[in-house]
């Protein structure tokens, strides 16, 4: 009954949300008194948490009632991340001018080709990269891509202050985290999407006295 009625509420709460944001923007690409702009911002931003949160709440009971669909298809793996670091760019630059994107793509230059959902790539991006920049003040995020055999590993390497050593053991279970800007939802449904793949995902501190830590991630390579 429980999971019923979260699974209800979540879906009854996407409804207004939606509009409630879509108006809001169309206000601020109308509104042109600067008090008003920032005010709408406020009710943006907040929409947008709620949205987020919602949608958390939408895959938690999907993987606990383990229905998480994958709709799969052939990616060329650079490309998804690629796109998915252009997208967080502009969100960088409106908001932090001291932290800096930095893309490595695979070194032996092998196109990494994945039969993968291409909307839930970009989930589990979005959430180790909201992650790494939640943490990070100055510095550079880099993400990497390399092929491992016959796995595709994406690494994302930050410079902030590094994981507690107390929560990394639990660190992709529900609700586990330190800041008061999420859930600790994130990882876990990145765990799940993850491994729904075939892959594996894991993290650790950074070593030789560098600041902050690293996220990994691997993916079965396309047989086709």
């Amino acid at each position: 009954m429980q999971k019923e009625f979260i699974n209800i509420a979540a879906h009854e709460l996407r409804t207004p949300i939606q509009p409630i944001l879509s108006l809001a923007q169309i206000l601020s690409n109308k509104m042109k008194d600067r008090t008003h702009l920032e005010l709408l911002e406020i009710i943006i931003k907040n929409a947008r948490r709620l949205q987020k949160l919602t949608e958390d709440i939408l895959d938690i009971a999907k993987i606990e009632s383990q229905s998480l669909s994958l709709k799969k298809e052939q990616l060329n793996l650079d490309d998804v991340v690629a796109t998915a670091l252009e997208d967080y760019k502009e969100e960088i630059e409106k908001t932090n001018s001291k932290l800096k994107l930095v893309y490595k793509n695979n070194e032996k230059n092998n196109t990494l080709v994945v039969d993968a959902d291409r909307n839930r790539l970009f989930q589990v991006f979005n959430n180790l990269l909201s992650n790494a920049v939640k943490f990070t003040d100055e510095g550079d995020i880099c993400i990497s891509t390399e092929n491992k055999d016959t796995q595709a590993m994406v690494t994302v390497k930050d410079s902030g202050v590094g994981i507690d050593p107390q929560i990394l053991p639990q660190l992709f279970s529900k609700f586990v985290s330190k800041s008061f800007k999420g859930t600790g939802l994130g990882l876990f449904i990145s765990k799940s999407i993850v491994e729904a793949h075939g892959g594996k995902i894991w993290a650790e501190n950074n070593f030789n006295g560098e600041k902050g830590a690293t996220f990994y991630f691997t993916l079965p390579l396309s047989k086709r």
